[in-house]
């Protein structure tokens, strides 16, 4: 128990200078560009940045599966050979009036057997009038709403990290909005705009027959054109959605020498594609994004390798940018910028420096504490506690974690628990010693007496602040993660470095009474 062989010392040793090697790309430059380099990264507090409160417009959730609904009302009705009059949308719901009496049985019977995105999302129903009615339900509303929200946090992740932004905070508040924080970013206009842009892209077949007219005929709506000059009348059916996209790239095009958007479908819409090209050779083909024309361009021949390319007089950044937002695929609702704050880096560095001065002043005043009251093994505690400080460090590192100001106070408070540590060990000798046993014994003794309830006292903080950091959101996670890995390394610093330094003396001396 009280033996340590030379393995043993050098694995201790060995995991400490690890440590601190890991910890020096902190402190230096990195020397070589082929150097593995880890650091930690300071958060939206130490660092300074930006936040952005956005909300989800629930509305444009509930109107997009309307229009999707009528235009399936309005496909199953012709397939069935079967007519409607005034087919229309309202709050909740698809109404229409039957062609006939007759028909409205056949109606309802089709309608019913379409297709739901989840169980029960809509009802069919005949009102005393004779209209029909397709009304969406609460439940499925709500189910909506939670995916809208669920999808949105994804995508809005995948476009900032192609911005190239380092450690973006992104999380759900409430029902409808998401949280984002950017560190570094102190001009966030750019990331905003991406943000901004719902990125919807759909193809449909331009409606040539009503073009001059300023009412379009049912199943035709009119939309603007990029330049805001015009309309287009364009078949809302969609024939090819943009979400079959699997890549999308900015490049320059070699016949007119300006910057254009190659874009890639998958095997689904490769197929839609080409078929619909196919059928339509010679009609224009209108190429819609959130609800404008970029072009319409003629089609010339079936277009089969799943791939296009979109030019409209792109800038660079233009170009670039709708490449990522169709890579990152489309928001399934507009988000709306409702509160933006930015953290200057003075104020970071304010941070820093207050946390520093508290991390330090906590680190000096448990040294002094345990030097005064323990002496010797006061001061191989503090080596333990020195040691603890720079295996946590090294952790971050290694997994280049974010170090928020709430993270700064849980290093601060395992420094903390680590002192309990070893105070535990070091009055428990002293209690051996009073009873009259020997040094060694003493030693032996209130190691192993300490020992257990240091375990059971540590594996229940973690597994309080595992779950804290599984279910917790923000300075939350931060403050759980540095205290989780605390706990371990001060079970390593407690348990088997302070007891190293304690037994090597003891070897060395061998003493016939403890400094304690």
């Amino acid at each position: 128990m009280m033996y340590y062989s030379r393995l043993r010392m050098a694995s201790v040793i060995g995991v400490c200078l690890i440590g601190l090697a890991l910890c020096l790309p902190n402190v230096i430059r990195q020397p070589m560009a082929s150097l593995p380099w880890r650091q930690i990264h300071l958060g939206l507090d130490l660092r300074g940045g930006s936040y952005l409160l956005l909300q989800v417009d629930m509305n444009s959730v509930t109107a997009d599966r309307l229009r999707g609904l009528q235009d399936e009302t309005r496909q199953t009705l012709l397939k069935n050979s079967l007519g409607y009059r005034n087919l229309t949308t309202s709050a909740h719901g698809v109404t229409f009036t039957p062609r006939t009496p007759e028909e409205a049985q056949p109606d309802i019977k089709a309608l019913r057997a379409m297709p739901m995105n989840v169980p029960g999302e809509f009802k069919v129903e005949q009102a005393e009038g004779g209209q029909i009615t397709l009304t969406l339900s609460e439940e499925a509303a709500r189910q909506r709403s939670y995916d809208a929200v669920t999808q949105s946090i994804e995508i809005v992740r995948r476009r900032i990290d192609a911005t190239g932004a380092i450690d973006p905070e992104i999380t759900r508040q409430g029902d409808d909005r998401i949280i984002v924080e950017l560190p570094g970013i102190s001009d966030p206009e750019r990331v905003k705009n991406l943000l901004g842009t719902t990125a919807k892209m759909t193809f449909h077949l331009v409606a040539d027959s009503a073009i001059g007219s300023s009412v379009p005929p049912p199943g035709v709506e009119l939309l603007p054109m990029t330049d805001g000059q015009s309309k287009l009348p364009v078949f809302s059916h969609v024939d090819v959605d943009g979400a079959d996209l699997t890549n999308a790239s900015a490049s320059i095009d070699q016949q007119s020498g300006e910057w254009a958007v190659n874009f890639t479908f998958d095997s689904t819409g490769a197929q839609e594609f080409g078929d619909v090209t196919r059928a339509n050779v010679g009609k224009r083909f209108a190429i819609v994004l959130d609800n404008k024309v970029i072009e319409a361009p003629v089609i010339r021949t079936a277009i089969t390798g799943g791939s296009g390319q979109i030019t409209g007089g792109f800038s660079a950044q233009q170009a670039t940018d709708m490449a990522l937002l169709l890579r990152a695929g489309a928001l399934p609702a507009p988000l709306n910028v409702i509160e933006q704050r930015s953290i200057g880096p003075s104020l970071g560095a304010d941070s820093i420096r207050a946390g520093g001065y508290s991390l330090a002043a906590g680190f000096v005043l448990v040294i002094a504490f345990m030097a005064l009251f323990y002496g010797r093994f006061g001061w191989y505690a503090n080596i333990a506690l020195l040691a603890n400080l720079v295996l946590m460090t090294a952790i971050l590192s290694l997994f280049e974690a974010t170090l928020t100001l709430p993270g700064m106070a849980g290093m601060l408070l395992t420094l903390g628990m680590a002192v309990d540590a070893n105070i535990l060990i070091n009055e428990r000798i002293r209690e051996e010693v009073a009873r009259g046993r020997s040094a060694l014994q003493a030693m032996q003794a209130g190691f192993e007496r300490a020992t257990g309830t240091i375990v059971d006292s540590n594996a229940t903080a973690l597994l309080a602040h595992v779950m804290l950091f599984v279910f917790g959101t923000g300075p939350v996670r931060g403050f759980a993660l540095t205290i989780t890995i605390g706990i371990v390394t001060t079970l390593f610093t407690t348990l088997l470095l302070s007891r190293m330094l304690m037994v090597r003396w003891y070897a060395r001396t061998r003493p016939s009474a403890l400094p304690v």
